[in-house]
């Protein structure tokens, strides 16, 4: 049996950089040869006399680097890097299925709208804005953290279940679904 040392592997790590930083950190680890990802989205922004769209990162304040853990360190004195991201004490691991989910998000053309502040409710009444399902009005039925929400649609005697990003959303005051 050949067994590789784990140690030995490979792995993608998350960089906490300081604010802002971002874009300029990737850079600078892609010049020192470090095998870096920040997955960018497109976002519309909204200044007094124009609109822009620009790409920002999806996270905030994180650059992912896939190498070695013993060679981690050597990201630490790149201007802009804070520190590496720890679980119990050592520098957690992020699963390739997360970053490849990451890559499938920041290489969509949709424009994203990165906005924290929606807060819907089970048993608001939404009206989806954009995507396949634009137009469609629904009750909210569940919610699961701040990024997705579960809508359920009663349509003759059935009910669908679907997937809808929050930034997709916009709650309906004052109506009730018959």
């Amino acid at each position: 049996m050949n067994m590789s040392n784990p140690e030995d592997q490979k792995n993608w790590y998350a960089i906490f950089t300081k604010p802002r930083a971002e874009k300029k950190v990737h850079q600078r680890m892609l010049e020192s040869d470090i095998e870096a990802f920040l997955p960018l989205v497109k976002t519309v922004r909204q200044w007094s006399d124009r609109k822009k769209t620009i790409q920002v990162p999806l996270i905030s304040s994180y650059v992912f680097v896939h190498m070695l853990e013993k060679n981690l360190y050597t990201t630490l004195p790149i201007h802009g890097t804070v520190n590496v991201l720890k679980h119990l004490g050592k520098p957690a691991k992020v699963k390739g299925i997360e970053i490849e989910n990451l890559k499938i998000l920041s290489d969509s053309n949709e424009n994203f709208e990165l906005d924290y502040s929606i807060k819907i409710l089970k048993g608001e009444i939404v009206e989806v804005t954009k995507g396949p399902f634009m137009g469609l009005i629904a009750t909210c039925e569940k919610t699961s953290g701040n990024h997705r929400v579960v809508v359920k649609i009663d349509s003759l005697g059935s009910c669908i279940v679907i997937n809808v990003p929050l930034s997709y959303l916009r709650k309906i005051e004052n109506t009730v679904l018959i």
